[in-house]
């Protein structure tokens, strides 16, 4: 027989758990006004529960607003930089006025931008590595915290990405830091499951959306069929990404704790018969000799 793929998912707007799963439950959601955030916290807000969305940017506080707003789910905005420990504390405050402590933390606000390593600025690997790795810890530890003082089980879902593993070639330091919160999400389930707080990992794989940035644009516009690049002979789709989410953070997953779930139909893990030619970094990014 033919390839044809992994099958399709259910419709968009249906849900992998009961109506009602999530209902009185606050779900805090870092990065949640655009892409792959607004997906995740859309499909939660589908579920019944009250979605607290925090960003550094107010045209995305609105877009994610908007969005939840629209599914009939309670919805409060907090102005945040996770680089800040004491703007996550405020937005923490805010959430819990708002609705009530918080029992779902997502991890998904990051920064990421190609660049070779000989090129890279110090100002560019630490603007990286505070955002995703430091600010994924610091939310982390205010969640816990608060959750620890008040005897109270939650869940924390890590997003990460599949290079935590590979290394990745133009992203040294977006690859470090997200081997650094794999890490941290295998360490923290240790510490923190005595007291009945989950810390899980989900990495995606190739989600288009609207709000992708450039790079991942550009490869997809360099490639006619990017669907035949992947081994599931299709790309991922946002609900997809949104069902693993809740699944892991929902009373159906709680013996999983310290695990990193890959949504990506398997393209991580793809191998070939024989190599492809190695083109370097910099002629894949269009530039030309390295000059001091």
């Amino acid at each position: 027989m033919g390839a044809t793929g992994l099958p399709e998912p259910p419709e968009h707007g249906t849900s992998a758990l009961p109506a009602g799963t999530y209902d009185g439950v606050c779900v805090f959601v870092t990065g949640g006004g655009t892409g792959l955030g607004r997906a995740i916290a859309s499909e939660f807000a589908r579920l019944g529960a009250d979605i607290v969305i925090a960003s550094r940017k107010p045209e995305h506080l609105e877009q994610g607003e908007a969005t939840i707003g629209e599914l009939g789910a309670r919805v409060r905005t907090v102005a945040c930089d996770i680089r800040e420990p004491e703007q996550i504390a405020a937005a923490f405050d805010a959430a819990t006025e708002a609705f009530r402590l918080p029992g779902v933390l997502i991890n998904n606000a990051a920064a990421n931008f190609p660049v070779p390593a000989e090129d890279m600025s110090p100002n560019a690997w630490r603007t990286v590595v505070d955002i995703t790795l430091n600010g994924t810890f610091f939310c982390a530890r205010e969640f816990a915290r608060r959750h620890l003082a008040a005897g109270t089980p939650g869940s924390i879902v890590n997003v990460g990405a599949s290079y935590a593993w590979t290394g990745g070639p133009g992203f040294a330091h977006s690859a470090a830091a997200k081997a650094g919160v794999k890490n941290l999400t295998e360490t923290l389930a240790v510490e923190w499951a005595p007291y009945g707080i989950q810390v899980n990992g989900l990495v995606p794989g190739l989600f288009p959306h609207d709000d992708m940035t450039a790079d991942i644009r550009g490869n997809l516009d360099r490639t006619n069929d990017k669907d035949a690049c992947q081994p599931a002979l299709r790309v991922g789709r946002l609900r997809e990404l949104g069902w693993a989410a809740t699944f892991l953070a929902s009373p159906y997953a709680r013996f999983i704790a310290g695990h990193t779930l890959v949504v990506d139909g398997a393209n991580w893990q793809r191998r070939a018969l024989t190599n492809a030619p190695v083109v370097t970094v910099r002629e894949q990014m269009g530039k030309g000799p390295f000059g001091s």
